[in-house]
Parts: C-alpha cells; structure tokens; sequence
C-alpha cells in the first residue's frame, strides 16, 4: 500500500515560514532565560516573543532599552536573531547542508530558492555563497570602521569599542535597527563617520541580494544589467533624494530636530532620516517631536520599502514602481506594461497588484484594531502599524504603551511583513490549482 505524502510542509514557502517562526520561538525561550536579563525579576513572554520577533523579522521596535535591560548575554541572543532572520534561516540551513555534503539536494535548491528568489535552480548554490561571502564582508568592514571612530573619538576600551562596531554593523546590514543607546544615534546625529557607514550599510543591504550579486558581475557594464536590478537601483535613487529633500525641508526650522543643528548636521540628519525607511529603524531625530508632514512621508516610505530578496521589508520598490508602470501604461491606452525596453507579464502584475491591496487591506485593519485597543491619535497608530508591517522600526515612543494585545498585534504585523503577504498566503495553501477551462469574458463598470 502506497503511503501518502503528509501535506504540512510541502510548499516551500511552508518551510520559509516555518523556519522563521522556529526562529522566533528558541529566540524567546533564550530571551526568557534569567542570563538574559540584567535584573533579577526575568523576562515576561509577551516581551521575550516581541524582542523575539522583532529581532529575527529585523525590525528593531522594542518595548523595553536593549542596553540597558538585556545583559550581554541577551543582547548576543538578539544579534545572533539579526543575522539569522537577514540571512534567512532556509539560507543558513543550505549553507550547513553545503559544508556537510557540499552539495544540495532538489529539494533543498527550491527551498533556497523560494528564500533567496533566485532565478533559477542551477544559481541556487551561488546565490546562498555570494549572500553569505557580501555579508560578512559588508558587514566586517562597517564594523571596523565604527569601532575604530568609538574608540577614537568617544573614549571607548577597545574590546567595548569592537563589540559596538560589531552589533552596529550587524544591525545596518540587516536593516534591522537596534541600538544599545536609548535615543538610537542622536548622540551621533553630525558624526558623519558613525551616520554615513551605517546608512551606507543599510542602502546595500536593502537592495537586495540578487541586485548585488549582479553588480558583482556586471558593475562596468550597465546595458546587460537585468529589468530588476535597473528598477530597484532606479527607485531606490529617486526616492532617496525626494526622500532627503522632503524630510529635511519639513524639519528644517524645527528646534527639536533639525533646527538645533548647523547646516552640515542637518543635511547629514536629513539624509540619513531619508535612508533608515528603507527599512532600517535607526534615528538620529527625535521622531516623537517631528512634525506630522514627516510622519506622513516616512510612513509612506517605510510602506514602500526597500528591494526585493534583501534585509528590507515593505511591498518592496520593484513593486511599487510596477504600479506606477500599470497606471500610465492605461492613461496612455497601452495594452501592454513596459520598462526599460521589455514587456512585464501580467502575472507579474497580478502579483505586484495582489502584494499591494494585501498589504493596504492587512494594515488598514491593524490601524483600526490598535486605535481601539489604545485609542492613541489614528497618525501615531498608523505610523506605528507601517513601522511594524515595513520591519522598518522607526517609532514615535509609543510601542511600550500599546499594552499587551498591542504588542501582539504588532508581533503578527513584524512577522508577516518579513515574510510578505504572498508567501505567507501560499505557505498556508494546502495544494495549487490551475483550471483547464475559461469562462467567456465579461467586463464590469468600472469607476
């Protein structure tokens, strides 16, 4: 008799996400260890399973100060997250099955694949090498030059000095956020050699793997770049200069931002404030005391995102210049979306269009549920929702307040929008279906 297959974990993006929420549950257990904290009271679960999540969805809302709650050994836990939830824990489990056997199996590939969006089967082991190799070299480098300006600048033992470097850099690659000082980097808002290798680090990272691997290959050659990596690098350009432009001229004259600094500090602040919706949560203003223009802007940034397949969150840029793509290809009357001398397919569409109302639709409703359970200003709640939804981890100081059901609520948010709306959807599908037949058409009024 012939045994059937058991339907769990089949998909696999079932396996992305599982991995992901294996991730955050030992994180928690680790966090709810006496070691863990410096007090002697331990960790409550609810704040375990959100340093948790926050930390492996590399986000960086916290509702407690990293470094002065967590010991070192904590704050260890939570790095280690970091790296596990940038890498992606189906990447690191290739590479452990690549050091053992030196080769992967089919199943493993479309795993990795489904991690990774590699493009096909055959790059898959490429793909997980050059993420590991771009981030640790990224990463090292960052970090020696922070510690280095630590130990320099602000009369920091060099062991202390390497550890912060270390965290820090770790944190900007993975778009992740956390800080062991309770105003993040406003200490540092004009030190531009604290503020420029950590915004540096975080624009690549959250470019996206498949984007740096091809500029590995084809930096001098820019024509034979694919549609994907010009859009991303495209987008990412544009929206960090109108990112900058915008945000510093909102605060210009703010005396609690940018207006207590001099005119290098707050084009500095400014573009790094510019960089950190994409979508790392580092701040070197104080977000509770800007003004409602710059909220609404981060939020929108923090919602778009950064690329595809890297540390960012967001419906990603590729995704939203689609939609930009979508709507003046039909003001113009064009049947067909095109970039950059190419025809975009219309499941690519479908999917961009689906990625976009799931996201609009999942943090509409985590605004309205947080406003009742708060009944905080609906722009401090929503700013907060996108934060979470976007793994950005930029706040305006209110995560601590939203109670326990918040924080749950938040939690989820973190968790989906690291995975993405798409794989957690298809990783709960239980099988796919394709239809062997069309209905005759049929076109509604529309508008």
């Amino acid at each position: 008799m012939r045994l059937r297959r058991p339907r769990l974990f089949r998909h696999p993006a079932q396996v992305v996400v599982g991995g992901f929420g294996l991730a955050v549950l030992v994180g928690t257990l680790l966090l709810m260890l006496p070691v863990a904290q410096t007090g002697i009271d331990g960790t409550d679960p609810v704040t375990a399973l959100f340093t948790a999540t926050s930390a492996v969805c590399v986000t960086g809302l916290v509702v407690v100060d990293t470094g002065t709650y967590w010991s070192t050994f904590g704050e260890v836990v939570i790095l280690a997250l970091i790296q596990v939830g940038g890498l992606g824990t189906m990447t690191l489990a290739s590479l452990l099955g690549l050091a053992i056997s030196r080769k992967l199996g089919l199943r493993a590939r479309v795993t990795a694949a489904t991690e990774t969006k590699a493009v096909g089967l055959g790059d898959v082991r490429e793909v997980v090498i050059g993420v590991a190799r771009t981030s640790l070299v990224v990463e090292l480098a960052v970090a020696v030059v922070l510690a280095l300006r630590f130990w320099a600048a602000y009369d920091v033992s060099p062991g202390r000095a390497a550890y912060l470097g270390v965290f820090h850099s770790v944190s900007a690659f993975n778009n992740a956020g956390f800080a062991l000082w309770p105003d993040s980097l406003v200490r540092f808002a004009t030190d531009p050699w604290i503020c420029l290798p950590i915004a540096a680090s975080v624009i690549v990272g959250g470019i996206g793997f498949p984007v740096i691997l091809e500029l590995r290959k084809r930096l001098r050659t820019p024509r034979a770049w694919s549609m994907h990596t010009k859009m991303t690098l495209w987008a990412t350009g544009v929206l960090l200069v109108l990112g900058t432009l915008l945000i510093t001229a909102n605060e210009w004259r703010n005396p609690a931002t940018l207006g207590q600094l001099d005119t290098p500090g707050r084009l500095l602040a400014g573009f790094f404030q510019a960089v950190m919706p994409r979508t790392a949560g580092f701040n070197s203003i104080d977000f509770a005391a800007v003004n409602e223009g710059t909220l609404l802007i981060t939020t929108v940034l923090m919602f778009i995102g950064g690329g595809s397949a890297g540390t960012a969150g967001g419906i990603k840029v590729t995704t939203f210049v689609l939609l930009l793509l979508v709507i003046w290809a039909e003001v113009r009357g064009e049947r067909d979306v095109q970039a950059f001398d190419r025809r975009i397919g219309e499941r690519v569409v479908r999917q961009a269009l689906t990625i976009a109302l799931l996201s609009v639709g999942l943090v509409t409703a985590a605004t309205v549920v947080l406003v009742e359970i708060t009944r905080m200003s609906t722009h401090l709640v929503l700013f907060e929702v996108v934060s979470a939804f976007g793994t950005v981890g930029l706040s305006t100081g209110i995560t601590a307040d939203v109670g326990t059901a918040g924080h749950l609520v938040l939690a989820v948010l973190m968790f989906v929008g690291r995975l993405g709306p798409i794989t957690l959807v298809s990783a709960l599908a239980l099988r796919e279906r394709q239809r062997l037949y069309h209905h005759p058409e049929g076109r509604p009024l529309i508008g």
